[in-house]
């Protein structure tokens, strides 16, 4: 009886432990699948963000949307909501255009204050202060004299200047002369046009210097500029100043800056740098309307001692973009040890001279984690440092002397020790080997600023005069092609080397727009920045300050060197 009655039981304590593991077991099941679905939902949503941010950094900003897909996908829904509204999905004013009804062009339409239908904009219209310059003919002034010819009032046309605190209007006044012949015939003769670099523009010299230091000086992208010259009184469109500066950076490098390059030729050193610009690519039909990404370009930097600051643009960086650079320069490069300078050194014309700013910022970056190597080396570039500052503006011989005799044992303790632990740790990997295997490779490069007080221990000036590239490349993004970049380095040569010998970029900019088209057979060099200050001297300065007119070029420039008086063929 009681074993009977104890196998029911014990099946039944069976069944009810079984029951309680299965209850058990659907409750950790049930908590699993509400985990697994919040962890679906957290990923769902990292893999969203992870999308978003790669547009963001790897896709233009614009929000771009193909339209016709939506319009295909979501058609029924569109024509729904077109019936709500009373619409039929066309505007009305798409509509009237298409039928030829009244549009921009018709009755009632307004324009901007300045602004014609057709022709040249008279910019007399707008509310800027104007300013009258009379222009004469030297010949016809002289039968006026003479009573063979009167006077017959002016023919005028408008043009936009820049008066320093705002636009204006320079109202150019030709005059018109009357002539009689013996037989009573009588013929009206007009004062030329004066030459101008960009023919028929609207803008005057002031305006074009004034817009081109805003671009390529301040970072300023034309559609700011356009904004900013429309509270200024006078909206000037932002294709029409790409042409301008486009046409003028071409001008301008193909005369005034190939004679630096010329000039450059003969520098002591030369130091160089290059950083990346991106450039619009051209329309591709196969590419069925796709956005094409832009191309990476290189814009090389090169500062011919205290002469000039050459920008050039090149659309790969490579060694053959810096053998072509230095074809025909021999002497120092100081260049920051990377891989495509090294063709310059193989044939022997020149020799490397290291970046010691490069040197040490190695080694800052391997002291971030308080090694104690890297921080003994940072000592000892810093006392290397202090002692070459403290001779700055003596003369270069003594400053050679100087540091043979007291610096150059500090440095050549320095690169012994930088060997020796280097060998220690070239099994390794890290920022260490790194800052050690730079000052290792690159020994005989960076001592070689010891042998001529002329020689720079850094090449901060060249990464400095490229913060103007990194400061544009910010707010215009990318330039509209290959020529478009070549210009902007033109312009920018210019630019960077006028406030090198201490001239206003604007004003510098502004004479020689002004001087340029009537420069004639005089040597280009004689307008570079280097030499702008003493050939100034030799022109009058009131037809200079004139906006157009004569202007008398003299024959000689007694402060070019001998071999540049003459324009090269």
């Amino acid at each position: 009886m009681n074993v009977a009655a104890a196998a029911p039981e014990s099946l039944e304590t069976r069944l009810q432990a079984a029951m309680l593991e299965l209850e058990t077991a659907r409750a950790a099941i049930e908590r699993l699948v509400v985990e697994r679905d919040r962890f679906r939902s957290a990923f769902e949503m990292t893999r969203i963000e992870l999308e978003l941010l790669k547009k963001r950094i790897f896709v233009a900003k614009a929000e771009r949307v193909d339209t016709t897909q939506l319009e295909l996908e979501f058609a029924a829904k569109l024509a729904e909501l077109d019936r709500l509204a009373g619409t039929t999905g066309t505007p009305d004013d798409k509509r009237s255009t298409a039928t030829g009804g009244e549009g921009a062009s018709g009755p009632g339409a307004t324009s901007k204050p300045g602004h014609s239908k057709g022709g040249r904009r008279d910019v007399r219209k707008l509310d800027l202060d104007e300013q009258r310059l009379e222009l004469t003919d030297p010949l016809f002034e002289e039968l006026v004299a003479s009573g063979k010819a009167t006077r017959a009032g002016f023919e005028e046309s408008s043009r936009l200047t820049w008066r320093g605190k705002g636009m204006g209007v320079l109202v150019v006044a030709r005059a018109k002369y009357r002539l009689t012949d013996a037989h009573g015939v009588t013929e009206i003769e007009v004062t030329p046009v004066p030459a101008e670099l960009l023919e028929r523009c609207l803008a005057t010299p002031s305006l074009l210097a004034h817009i081109l230091v805003a671009k390529h000086c301040d970072g300023l992208p034309l559609h700011r500029l356009e904004a900013i010259l429309a509270r200024e009184g006078c909206t000037v469109d932002r294709g029409t100043m790409s042409c301008w500066t486009d046409n003028l950076g071409g001008t301008l490098g193909a005369t005034i800056c190939e004679a630096m390059h010329s000039d450059a030729r003969n520098a002591f050193c030369m130091a160089t740098d290059a950083t990346g610009v991106r450039i619009l690519p051209e329309r591709d039909p196969d590419a069925k309307g796709k956005r094409q990404p832009c191309r990476r370009g290189q814009m090389f930097v090169q500062i011919a001692d205290r002469d000039h600051i050459l920008f050039s643009y090149m659309p790969r960086g490579t060694s053959e973009a810096a053998k072509e650079l230095f074809a025909s320069y021999s002497g120092f490069v100081q260049a920051d040890a990377s891989s495509i300078f090294d063709v310059l050194f193989a044939d022997g014309d020149r020799e490397e001279v290291g970046c010691w700013s490069h040197a040490r910022r190695k080694f800052w970056e391997a002291a971030s984690n308080h090694c104690v190597i890297a921080r003994e080396a940072l000592a000892r570039i810093g006392r290397i440092f202090e002692l070459d500052a403290s001779w700055k503006g003596r003369p270069p011989n003594e400053i050679r002397h100087s540091r043979q005799t007291l610096l150059k044992p500090h440095v050549v303790c320095l690169l012994d020790w930088a060997d020796a632990e280097f060998k220690r740790v070239e099994g390794q990997r890290g920022a260490l080997r790194s800052a050690l295997g730079y000052v290792h490779r690159n020994r005989a490069a960076l001592m070689r600023f010891l042998e001529d007080g002329r020689l720079e221990m850094t090449n901060n000036g060249s990464e400095r005069q490229l913060r103007a590239i990194a400061v544009g490349r910010k707010a215009w993004l990318f330039s509209g092609s290959d020529g478009h970049a070549e210009s902007a380095a033109a312009l920018m040569s210019l630019i960077t080397s006028a406030k090198l010998h201490g001239l206003d970029p604007e004003a510098y900019l502004r004479d020689i727009i002004r001087v340029l088209r009537q420069w004639k057979d005089h040597p280009y060099l004689a307008l570079a920045p280097k030499y702008w200050a003493a050939t100034r001297e030799l022109l009058d300065r009131a037809q200079l300050a004139a906006e157009y007119g004569p202007l008398d070029v003299p024959a000689h420039f007694p402060h070019l060197p001998a071999e540049k008086q003459s324009r090269p063929n």
